[in-house]
């Protein structure tokens, strides 16, 4: 809630819209740069700690069952991780999103985890059943932009924690899997933000 931009002032990135001053348009305008940074750097981040705790799997896989035979190409976006054998012998297709919960703030207020709730509900509804259907695991991954957790995610991740706790024997090995993907989202949020900064302030 620090005042960082002038008010009115149109998005130096997308000029489509008015900046507030603390930022609201800032950390959801979705044009480059910043939002498909932010995704991606979390991304990474997550599957440097999937490896890190030794688990097996696989950035942005393609998966045949997501491929419409009518077309002969994927319709919808390759898993952006692919874990290999997390369920029951079943591989799991991690899917990442992140939102602001300050959209629409103006209109109907405020309400913790309504926005991370939704985008992994969205999630769902698109991607499980096919997964299901092949197989597969789905596992909607969806953080906000001020660093919470969907369950879903926070589900996933406390799992990763067991599986680094039973290869380490000290609790600080742990800490890291919530830690180092709390920091990844905040610096997503930092280069949005610094992004649209006005250059005097640079």
């Amino acid at each position: 809630m620090i005042p960082l931009f002038p008010d009115d002032d149109p998005c130096p990135v997308c000029r489509k819209c008015c900046l507030d001053s603390f930022g609201e348009h800032a950390v959801h305008c979705k044009e480059l740069p910043g939002f498909k940074y932010r995704h991606d750097l979390v991304r990474d981040v997550l599957y440097d700690v999937l490896k890190r705790a030794g688990i097996s799997e696989k950035k942005e896989a393609p998966v045949n069952f997501l491929t419409d035979p009518l077309e002969g190409r994927s319709t919808l976006r390759p898993a952006d991780i692919l874990v290999f054998g997390w369920e029951g012998g079943k591989h799991a297709c991690v899917d990442l999103t992140g939102v602001s919960p300050l959209v629409g703030l103006r209109d109907h207020g405020f309400v913790a985890g309504q926005a991370i709730t939704k985008a992994e509900a969205g999630k769902v509804a698109k991607h499980e059943k096919a997964c299901i259907e092949n197989q597969h695991v789905f596992v909607p991954f969806a953080f906000d932009t001020f660093g919470a957790l969907a369950p879903d995610a926070v589900r996933f991740l406390k799992r990763v924690q067991q599986v680094v706790s039973s290869n380490t024997a000290h609790v600080k090995g742990q800490n890291f899997v919530f830690s180092r993907v709390g920091f990844a989202i905040q610096k997503g949020v930092a280069a949005q933000l610094v992004a649209r900064l006005p250059t005097i302030r640079l």
